[in-house]
């Protein structure tokens, strides 16, 4: 009785091996696939309230808590992702914006949520020329629905950055904050 068993488990586990499905590997990240995180908010605030006049915009960086363990001077992890929130500049009735009492812009509405990924061989379906390591980034609106926002200026302005910062905005500044702390 047990060898008849035994030969019955051989069987059943020799049939589930092979029906089992092939090993897929997943494609690398490409513009648009990265995800807003559902809990980003409570991931350590990069940077916040970073004024943008230029572009009638406060904004928020966030940092995964993984990312955030990088030291200065190195390159982020794969599997980083940061989240910056952008919002509208508040404006007075004559169009110029308006500041608080600390001479900052005041925050408006939500505008639109990026997302900014890195993943080993992220971003190699850009040309050449317009790469950023292997980030790849995303564009959501204040809604949560992904917008058709053009990530190639993304791609352009964190290009500028170079490698030496891992092409990350704000990077000498965001680990100066932390020192500071």
């Amino acid at each position: 009785m047990l060898k008849r068993m035994l030969v019955i488990a051989g069987i059943i586990a020799l049939a589930g091996c092979s029906q089992s499905p092939p090993m897929q590997s997943k494609a690398p990240l490409k513009d648009g696939d990265p995800v807003v995180p559902a809990n980003y908010k409570a991931w350590p605030k990069m940077l916040g309230d970073v004024q943008r006049p230029d572009a009638k915009q406060v904004r928020d960086m966030y940092v995964d808590p993984f990312g955030n363990k990088t030291k200065a001077g190195g390159e982020f992890p794969y599997g980083t992702v940061m989240v910056m929130e952008n919002y509208a500049a508040v404006a007075r009735p004559d169009g110029t914006l308006a500041t608080g009492p600390d001479g900052k812009l005041v925050k408006g509405p939500l505008l639109r949520i990026f997302v900014m990924e890195k993943a080993r061989g992220a971003g190699m379906d850009v040309p050449e020329a317009l790469r950023n390591g292997e980030w790849v980034y995303a564009s959501y609106g204040a809604d949560g629905r992904k917008t058709d926002d053009n990530l190639t200026a993304c791609r352009a302005c964190h290009l500028t950055l170079g490698a030496k910062v891992d092409f990350v905005q704000r990077y000498d500044e965001y680990f100066q904050k932390r020192a500071a702390q």
